[in-house]
């Protein structure tokens, strides 16, 4: 009864300490957000020679003239030289790294991330680079999360959740979205759904929010008129429409990754690829300075009908827009700029969502509704195809909007986009840069078999153990002999007493060959419990860094009733 007790006290301050820490991480997170926007403004102001504004736009009536070709490539020489000497995980988008992290590191990132992900995203984007805030702000907040928890010398379970904090902290108060934020984290970085976790992303959300909204308000993001669900028929289109976004969205990944391997194929220094790919970008942007920065200025005068033209006019921007966006996202990540595609993913869905809702309405003309309401659907299906981050699209765009009046077609044109992209192509634009690594995660939120069967499902009974007086040298046979790396040491009852590997019988043979095996072994022992679960008992080879574990009695924790390796639990799991 005491030990139950124990056990539940301890388990209620790891949860307190665990919250306490997601309110900490949610503050960081928050005003993290706010200060990478200020870097933007201000280094956009300086690049521009705008007037200094705490609302980003594109240069859309700059003043430099034709020396906006070299702004985007200076922009890139700064950036090349920081991610090539200083932290070359601030390469790119962010996310798939914080995923990586997570999968091969137990969330462990190096402090010095955030620092220069502030400094090459905010350099980037602020002279015009083709990126988003988000996936920046998502590996600062995650950066951020995992050196608390380092620091702390938390357990990877615990330090994976802070990570999860962190993300969930850099888009809620990125978007002022706080729910959107905790289902991004739980559906891209922790792929996981359970109380533990959830209640510390949920408290580094709100904490976010609220100061994102003290300095910046709580107004949406985009501001759009309330358009409605008009007719059942339009269904139809919605559907075709969510096909299509799934297109666009294997284009813009293909577009991206295509560019990248292009870049990788130059002969010259990693510094000098996010120059030319500035050129390029400042070549586009001098005719067509829209494709500059995120965009958010030109998707309100898309989703508001302040572009000033009709019909087939109307039309060819557009898809001038998609386009150029798409080309100017892969010239700019490609060669090796820093920033998110999800900003660049709703811009590209809103000119491809809007570009369809002009042609419905020139072929059903009364019947369906303005084209700015295919333009916020086709924002969030575009993403939902890219990312397959299908409930944070949804949530996302309500929560930027707060119209809800569109949320019937929005929700079914995103699970068809999603379906149709699951069908058209394995990967998502962020598992497809894992996957080039070798590194690959599966983003459905599926039971693991690992959290619902025990160690006694797995473990091996029949135990071959030896004495504790038998040399090191008849254990090295023993080894050579079995292929087995260990063995338990029992004592003349049978009672375990120890382990000794391979290693440690190396090291005592170059000593004393005829060393007693007990001598040479472990005796604060690491153990498993035959009623636990196969996933905590992975957790905790992968802490201490061993892949062997005896199986004990609870009761009596001298008593040896089997052994359990990785591979026994890694073999369990294919076999279910």
């Amino acid at each position: 009864m005491m030990d139950i007790k124990r056990r539940v006290h301890r388990l209620v301050l790891q949860n307190l300490k665990l919250n306490l820490l997601a309110i900490l991480v949610g503050v960081i997170g928050g005003f993290g957000a706010l200060l990478f926007r200020y870097l933007i403004f201000f280094i956009n102001d300086l690049a521009f020679f705008h007037r200094p504004s705490i609302h980003f736009m594109p240069p859309l009536e700059h003043h430099a003239g034709w020396t906006v070709l070299l702004i985007p490539a200076a922009g890139g020489l700064i950036v090349g030289l920081i991610t090539h000497y200083f932290a070359p995980e601030t390469r790119g988008h962010g996310v798939p790294e914080v995923m990586e992290a997570m999968a091969r590191r137990g969330g462990r990132i190096r402090p010095r991330v955030a620092l220069a992900k502030v400094l090459a995203s905010g350099v980037c984007i602020g002279t015009g680079g083709s990126a988003g805030r988000e996936g920046p702000i998502v590996q600062i907040g995650s950066s951020a999360g995992s050196t608390i928890g380092q620091l702390l010398r938390l357990p990877s379970s615990d330090i994976r959740i802070l990570v999860g904090c962190g993300a969930t902290a850099g888009i809620a108060a990125t978007f002022n979205a706080p729910l959107a934020g905790v289902l991004f984290a739980i559906e891209l970085i922790l792929l996981e759904l359970k109380t533990r976790s959830f209640v510390p992303l949920t408290i580094s959300s709100t904490f976010a929010t609220i100061i994102s909204r003290v300095f910046l308000g709580a107004e949406p993001m985009i501001t759009v008129p309330p358009y409605q669900f008009r007719n059942p028929y339009e269904l139809v289109l919605y559907l075709f429409l969510g096909l299509f976004a799934a297109l666009i969205g294997y284009v813009e990944i293909v577009g991206l990754y295509g560019t990248e391997d292009l870049f990788d194929r130059i002969k010259v220094h990693p510094v000098v690829k996010p120059v030319i790919g500035g050129l390029l970008l400042g070549a586009i942007g001098l005719w067509l300075p829209n494709v500059f920065g995120t965009g958010y200025s030109t998707v309100g005068a898309i989703v508001n009908e302040q572009l000033g033209q009709q019909g087939a006019l109307l039309f060819g921007f557009l898809v001038l827009l998609m386009v150029a966006k798409i080309v100017a996202l892969s010239l700019t990540l490609g060669s090796g700029g820093s920033g998110g595609v999800f900003a660049p993913s709703l811009f590209i869905g809103a000119a491809f969502g809007g570009a369809f809702g002009v042609l419905a309405n020139m072929a059903l003309p009364g019947i369906t509704a303005p084209y700015p309401a295919y333009a916020l659907v086709g924002m969030a299906a575009v993403f939902s195809a890219a990312s397959r981050a299908t409930l944070t699209s949804i949530v996302m765009l309500f929560e930027m909007t707060r119209n809800y009046n569109i949320i019937l077609p929005l929700m079914f044109a995103c699970v068809v986009a999603d379906v149709a992209a699951w069908l058209l192509y394995p990967e998502t634009i962020y598992t497809k840069k894992l996957s080039r690594r070798g590194v690959r995660i599966a983003q459905d939120l599926e039971i693991n078999v690992l959290k619902t069967r025990f160690v006694s499902d797995a473990m091996t009974r029949a135990v071959e153990t030896i004495p504790m007086d038998m040399p090191v040298y008849k254990v090295q046979e023993k080894i050579l002999e079995t292929g087995h790396q260990g063995f338990p040491i029992v004592d003349e009852n049978g009672r375990l007493v120890g382990i000794i590997t391979g290693r440690d019988v190396m090291k005592a043979i170059k000593e004393d060959r005829t060393r007693p095996a007990i001598e040479a072994a472990h005796q604060h022992l690491t153990v498993a419990y035959p009623d636990e679960t196969l996933d905590d008992v992975w957790g905790r080879m992968a802490e201490h860094g061993i892949g062997r574990l005896p199986v004990v009695s609870r009761n009596d924790p001298s008593r040896l009733i089997g052994f359990i390796t990785k591979g026994d639990i890694t073999r369990f799991a294919r076999s279910r």
